[in-house]
Parts: C-alpha cells; sequence; structure tokens
C-alpha cells in the first residue's frame, strides 16, 4: 500500500514570510507574498514620487482651477455684456440698412455705414465689436453697403471677413465677393467666387442663379468646356430653377463654340 509524506510548514523570522517545504526538504517562497512585497515596492515608490511632484502637481491643479473660472467669468462678465452691447449698437445701422436696400438710396448705405445722430454704424461696429456675432453681421452689412454705392475694394475687404456656418449665407458672400470682382474689371477672380459661391450650396433658389453667372463669364472668357460643365449642372441638378428654362441655348452655344 503506497503511504504519502504531508507537507510541513515553517515559517522564517528574518524574512517573516510564508515558505513551503517539499518532500526533499527545499524552501518555495510563497507566490502570494512576492506580490504584496512588489505591491509594497510599487506604493513606496508612487508616494516618493507625488511626495518629490507635490508642488508641481499643486501649481497646475491650481492653474486648471484658475483656467475653468477664468473662462466662466469671461463669459458670464465679458462675453455676454459685449454681445449686448454690440447687438444694441447695430440696431440703428441695420435699419438704415434696411432702409436703403429697399429704396436703393446710396445716402441710406451711407449712414449705415457711418452712422448719425451719436448712433453707431457698421464701420465702427465691425471694428470694436468684430468677434461677436452682431460685429460679423455688421461686416457682412457693411460689405453690401460699400457693393452698391460702388466702392468695391472695400466691399471685398469686409465681405471676406465675414465667417458663418450657414452654407446659404457663404454662398451668398461669395457671389457676392464675385460681383465685387466683376464691376472691379477682374473677371477670372469673379468667375472663381460665383463657381464657389455655385459649390458651396446646392440651395435650388441660390445655386442656380450662381451656376448661370458663373457660366455666361466663362462663356464670355472663352473658357467654353468650364461653361458648358457649369450649364449642364443646371440642367442635371436644378431642371426644375427658372435657370434651367432656356438652359439647352446655353449648352449648345457652349458645345458649339468649344
Amino acid at each position: 500500500m503506497a503511504t504519502y509524506q504531508k507537507r510541513g510548514y515553517k515559517k522564517t523570522i528574518e524574512n517573516e514570510e510564508e515558505v513551503i517545504v517539499d518532500n526533499n526538504g527545499t524552501a518555495e517562497h510563497s507566490t502570494t507574498a512576492e506580490v504584496f512585497n512588489t505591491l509594497d515596492e510599487t506604493a513606496n515608490k508612487s508616494e516618493k514620487w507625488i511626495e518629490k511632484n507635490s508642488k508641481p502637481l499643486f501649481i497646475a491643479l491650481i492653474a486648471a482651477v484658475v483656467i475653468i473660472f477664468g473662462y466662466m467669468g469671461y463669459t458670464q462678465f465679458i462675453e455676454i455684456p459685449t454681445q449686448k452691447k454690440a447687438a444694441n449698437a447695430l440696431v440703428f445701422a441695420k435699419q438704415e440698412f434696411t432702409k436703403a436696400t429697399s429704396s436703393n438710396d446710396s445716402e441710406a448705405f451711407k449712414t449705415a455705414l457711418n452712422g448719425a445722430e451719436g448712433n453707431f454704424g457698421l464701420i465702427d461696429i465691425a471694428k470694436q465689436y468684430g468677434s461677436t456675432e452682431a460685429g460679423n453681421l455688421a461686416k457682412y452689412y457693411a460689405g453690401i453697403s460699400y457693393l452698391n454705392i460702388k466702392e468695391y475694394d472695400n466691399a471685398i475687404e469686409y465681405l471676406k471677413d465675414v465667417t458663418t456656418d450657414d452654407v446659404v449665407l457663404n454662398s451668398v458672400i461669395k457671389g457676392s465677393i464675385g460681383d465685387a470682382y466683376l464691376a472691379n474689371n477682374n473677371s477670372e477672380e469673379a468667375l472663381n467666387y460665383y463657381s464657389k459661391a455655385a459649390s458651396t450650396s446646392d440651395n435650388k433658389a441660390i445655386a442656380p442663379v450662381f451656376l448661370l453667372k458663373a457660366g455666361k463669364l466663362a462663356l464670355s472668357l472663352k473658357d467654353y468646356s468650364k461653361a458648358e460643365e457649369l450649364f449642364t449642372s443646371i440642367k442635371e441638378d436644378y431642371a426644375t430653377s427658372s435657370q434651367a428654362g432656356n438652359i439647352d441655348l446655353y449648352i449648345n452655344q457652349a458645345k458649339y463654340a468649344n
């Protein structure tokens, strides 16, 4: 009958860790004890690192708090009040601009630009509040005003400075820049901006207008392939638009001229 020896256990005083004695009397270190030793060493290293870098960490924490509360303070006490001031300042200039566009009155456009009776004009609003929504709108109104009083360089400058996420408005702005370039005898840049205006938005009321403008201008510049491409886009993509009414005539004109 087979007999089995029992394992004996003893503890070493020096290391205060459990050891296992096998049948041959060989000691094996406990895996659990080694894991705890490793964790202790890691914890000690972490503590030393934190102790060593406590000052930079504290400074970084303070800096983060300052940034967060600084942003909140800026928004609450500077940005929002500035937005309100800009919006209030724009009221008079916008009224004059609306009056000018409905009557095509160049004097009203000038009043909108320069202000009157102690009220800010579009130029001052764009300069002082340019980073606000109202200031950005003032730049657009100023650009259109300059376009109407035939100061084309100023129109281009202001319109190029407008920023918007509205694709339709963005398309109108680019088309207006194209109008200013065309009136300023720069047909190539005008064609460039008309093409951009057409591709910026697929709005059915806006895109075919600028496609037709671009196509006619390309035709006058003898860029017949470009003109045919633009006219064909109206026929295929905006067949129900008023610009598509006699578009085949333009397509054939470009095609046979080419």
